[in-house]
């Protein structure tokens, strides 16, 4: 098991200009991450072949994993061109993940604003084939893909469940977020329990609630129903991280953990804090 960072968790001050994806590595490193997490926002590498090899040889000379590539896409699209295309583009995506030497790739899946169940019936099984199709060509490096609980729709423990044994291939599992569950109002440690048998990789993230009645003003976002949640520094939010880690733990997982700090904290001391916390949390239980 090892733990490391997201390089979501530093967006802001790689969107701001302030730091690179290369420097963010290295204070990872410099932080106690053991791997790294590539996502490509603030920065791309679609066009940029030699900043992927870039990222490989810093990963290599401070000593960490490069575990998991995550990108976007949505194969919620209302024609069968569209879907094509989607795929294809996905498809290049998984090379650059060949190319960073991981063997874990997230890909988003779907996105739409009509959430009901009834949609997602309604087009789980072309959501499952598209998935399909990328995880059979992942298959020739190896790769590994997932769908994450997060965005609403694919987000509830039953759908992406639902979801991974309709693809039902060996090579495609789920990116397991312990704090998503609550953007769509579900117990985070039950749903955690009963989605890691699917697990590629496990994100670890914190949140505040507020009941929908007692709107916290600026800074919080809605769930499902209409509660309210704010990022927090792991360890320090409202989900009972202890027992989710203790269930991940005592399950023999023995894959990458990686912090997903989104909070409104200072970024640096944010993840900082929240590696030396599941750290902590994990040697403790």
């Amino acid at each position: 098991m090892k733990i490391g960072v997201s390089t979501y968790s530093l967006y802001r001050p790689i969107h701001a200009g302030e730091i690179t994806i290369l420097e963010a590595i290295e204070k990872i490193a410099e932080m106690g991450g053991e791997h790294v997490e590539i996502v490509p926002i603030g920065y791309t590498l679609t066009d940029n072949p030699e900043l992927v090899d870039q990222i490989v040889a810093k990963a290599k000379e401070v000593g960490i994993d490069i575990s998991n590539y995550a990108i976007y896409a949505n194969f919620g699209v209302d024609s069968d061109e569209e879907v094509a295309k989607e795929i294809e583009r996905v498809k290049k995506e998984v090379d650059i993940a060949a190319r960073l030497g991981v063997k874990l790739m997230r890909h988003d899946v779907a996105g739409r604003s009509d959430t009901s169940i009834k949609q997602f019936n309604s087009e789980v099984g072309r959501l499952a084939e598209a998935c399909r199709q990328v995880a059979d060509y992942a298959a020739q490096y190896g790769i590994t893909t997932s769908v994450e609980n997060h965005g609403y729709y694919i987000q509830a423990s039953d759908r992406v469940q639902t979801l991974v044994q309709a693809v039902d291939r060996p090579n495609f599992k789920t990116t397991l977020d312990v704090g998503n569950f609550m953007c769509v109002d579900e117990d985070p440690v039950v749903a955690v329990e009963k989605n890691l048998p699917y697990a590629s990789i496990v994100h670890i993230k914190d949140f505040y609630l507020r009941h929908a009645s007692q709107n916290p003003g600026e800074g919080w976002f809605k769930t499902a129903s209409g509660n309210f949640l704010r990022g927090a520094i792991s360890g320090h939010g409202d989900i009972n991280l202890r027992e989710s880690i203790r269930i991940i733990k005592e399950s023999g997982y023995d894959g990458y953990l990686s912090i997903e700090f989104e909070g409104m904290e200072d970024a640096y001391q944010g993840t900082k804090i929240g590696i030396d916390n599941v750290k902590r949390i994990w040697n403790e239980i």
